[in-house]
């Protein structure tokens, strides 16, 4: 008997001490615990929340919007500005090589025009180009060069010996839609090296200040 109250007292000492915090069973000091939400505030019962900041977004911090119908827009009325029906006839001045000049300009300005008096500065090649395709290209193409601040071009619309019946198709077509340019000062007929009758060069008036021929 004696060993047996001995190993009664061994298995008392050895047996695990109860869980201090048990659903619904608090320890000493703690108030009961019986779901997790009690569980999670228990846990964050001293936890101090950071105070609103009450800052809303303004204007300069959103990206700025891209108006792109009125890019279109504007594209569209660059094409649009330029009619087929323009007279052509009327306006070419008859010589050797056909040329073109603004009111207002002198023959002379022509003249150097087709003596190379301008470096070329940038080139459209209208090859293979529909009538609308190629009239949009070349109102694009006049209106960046004046942007850009350009003064000597040349507008490549072939010789028409691909063309039906080998007629120029885009020549006379290109002279109507230069003249209505208002960025347009005169043009001519390439020289041989540069293009000969497949190409014209074009002059641009400034965009600051007023040509002195």
């Amino acid at each position: 008997m004696k060993h047996l109250s001995k190993l009664e007292a061994l298995r008392q000492q050895l047996k695990p001490a109860p869980d201090p915090i048990k659903r619904g069973d608090p320890g000493i000091g703690q108030h009961p615990v019986d779901t997790e939400a009690d569980l999670f505030s228990h846990a964050m019962q001293d936890v101090i929340p950071l105070a609103p900041l009450n800052k809303t977004l303004t204007p300069a911090m959103y990206p700025p919007a891209v108006a792109i119908q009125r890019i279109k827009d504007e594209k569209a009325a660059l094409s649009e500005s330029l009619s087929d029906a323009f007279d052509v006839e009327s306006l070419l001045e008859t010589d050797d090589r056909l040329s073109w000049r603004r009111d207002g300009i002198g023959p002379d300005v022509v003249r150097k025009l087709r003596r190379g008096h301008w470096v070329l500065q940038d080139e459209l090649d209208l090859h293979g180009a529909t009538r609308e395709v190629a009239r949009e290209l070349l109102s694009a193409f006049v209106h960046d060069a004046f942007r850009r601040g350009l003064r000597c071009i040349r507008v490549i619309h072939g010789k028409g010996l691909g063309s039906i019946h080998g007629q120029p198709v885009l020549k006379s077509k290109v002279f109507g839609w230069l003249m209505q340019k208002d960025e347009v000062l005169a043009f001519c007929q390439a020289r041989p090296h540069d293009g000969g009758a497949g190409a014209l060069v074009v002059l641009l008036r400034p965009a600051t200040r007023t040509l002195r021929p």
